[in-house]
């Protein structure tokens, strides 16, 4: 359903929130009604991963959004994990665009948490802004797809949240937040893995009761 272009919200200090400007500036330079995510990796580089992850994650903040870009996600993080420095998108992830009008609507689906967070980041060099630092922040995203593609109530907010975070950070080189997000990912992360286990369980008794 197509939707009308919100502009991006304004940080309570007066100053542009990093996902605001960080939409801003994709929406600029992709000025056609629709963006590739193949485009944006070839045009960011080495700020490719942080960048898809954040516009990946962020309509999972939406209801029944998660699942779509769950599988993108976890191609991305897996790459990451395994030490590229720029991400090499298969043709049909590549392929797969969002419109520009969805895109800056995206910036306004933050929560208030995520807008508070916004306000403290900026470039601090760091353990998690290293190479090591940039495999954890791979494979966490690779648990965190993962977690998206499963399904389960509730099981999607926490981990996109804390992925988001951590995105954030990488774009910004920011490492005090990248490990804040990367903290808050796990813990999503784990919580989703005991609500899904719950539920296979609850599912294997309930077999044995019927059988």
């Amino acid at each position: 359903m197509d939707v009308n272009p919100t502009p991006p919200p304004a940080a309570e200090d007066g100053h542009e929130a990093p996902i605001s400007r960080i939409v801003a500036e994709v929406a600029a330079r992709f000025p056609g009604a629709r963006i590739s995510l193949g485009e944006m990796a070839e045009a960011f580089e080495d700020r490719a991963f942080g960048l898809l992850i954040l516009l990946l994650c962020l309509p999972s903040l939406l209801p029944g959004m998660a699942s779509v870009f769950g599988i993108p996600m976890l191609i991305l993080g897996l790459q990451m994990g395994l030490g590229r420095r720029v991400p090499k998108l298969p043709a049909f992830i590549a392929r797969q665009s969002i419109k520009r009008e969805d895109l800056l609507r995206l910036a306004s689906a933050s929560s208030s948490g995520l807008r508070r967070i916004e306000r403290f980041v900026k470039p601090r060099p760091g353990f998690f802004t290293g190479p090591i630092g940039d495999r954890l922040v791979g494979w966490l995203t690779v648990y965190c797809a993962i977690m998206l593609i499963l399904p389960g109530p509730g099981t999607n907010g926490p981990p996109a949240f804390g992925n988001i975070v951590m995105a954030l950070g990488v774009v910004e080189h920011d490492n005090r937040v990248i490990g804040i997000g990367a903290a808050l990912t796990l813990a999503g992360c784990v919580f989703a893995t005991i609500i899904v286990g719950g539920l296979i369980w609850l599912g294997i008794k309930a077999l044995g009761w019927v059988f």
